[in-house]
């Protein structure tokens, strides 16, 4: 029999939430030049839960890297595979990366996530908008929303870990500073979040920082060209946090899983 001082520690138990989320972005921040071919900048929170993230999500990715570059070591970055550069330079011919990235989208057409995304229109911010950071802007926005969720899940109590990608020393102080900011209180419901920032490096091999990067440019391009074909937001459609819960995946979730400003 085992004692009770050998049994295992759940997360729960150290106040942890069933909850982990991944956080990526698409496009430049910055105000003073924008793109016109990309004027957007995207922040995506990947929401998982954490037993299916360990049994399926985790095991599925290694295996597709595996099965197409022999070793687990390969990073998937979304701007390296569109451009085939580095690693992704291995296709033998179109129909050789047509299949790669047709495994690529099963795997997170078959990952359970939750997606919450703002997209900051940066060309259509007003004078008083252009003074902010798009970058705490969408930020904020997608706490909010991650709040709605773990609430709606009756773990609002329970701290959940918030994973973004380091980007440099100050960019990163200033990230931490307004991630702490809102949790403590400058939100919409001017009260405390639950959560807590852990930082990342760029050559970090993990599994939902990488499913993050691959999200966050094709709902970019679905905002600003909703009418375009975009196969991989199709996929992505029904992953947003929307108004109708799980009855209701792939509606409703315009300006509330997936929000855009202005």
């Amino acid at each position: 029999m085992t004692s009770e001082s050998e049994m295992p520690v759940t997360g729960k138990a150290r106040g942890f939430s069933d909850f982990v989320v991944y956080v990526d972005e698409s496009g430049d921040h910055g105000m003073a030049n924008i793109d016109p071919n990309y004027p957007v900048f995207v922040l995506a929170f990947c929401i998982f839960y954490k037993g299916h993230y360990l049994s399926t999500v985790v095991p599925k990715l290694q295996q597709l890297k595996f099965d197409y570059f022999g070793h687990d070591l390969v990073i998937l970055h979304e701007h390296e595979i569109r451009k085939e550069k580095g690693d992704f330079r291995l296709f033998k011919n179109r129909a050789d990366r047509q299949a790669f990235m047709g495994r690529l989208s099963t795997l997170i057409d078959d990952s359970n996530f939750i997606l919450a995304s703002c997209v900051i229109e940066k060309h259509r911010l007003n004078r008083q908008e252009e003074a902010e950071n798009p970058y705490h802007l969408a930020l904020k926005h997608c706490l909010e929303t991650l709040f709605d969720l773990v609430k709606e899940k009756g773990q609002e109590k329970l701290v959940t870990h918030v994973i973004v990608e380091k980007r440099g020393a100050k960019e990163d102080d200033e990230l931490e500073l307004e991630f702490r900011r809102i949790c403590d209180g400058n939100n919409k419901y001017q009260h405390d979040l639950p959560f807590s920032i852990r930082m990342a490096a760029k050559t970090s091999n993990s599994a939902g920082l990488q499913l993050a990067d691959l999200v966050a440019r094709p709902i970019g391009r679905h905002v600003l060209n909703p009418t375009q074909s975009n196969q991989a937001f199709d996929v992505l459609r029904r992953k947003f946090y929307c108004e109708g819960g799980r009855q209701a995946v792939g509606d409703g979730y315009d300006q509330w899983g997936l929000k855009h400003l202005p």
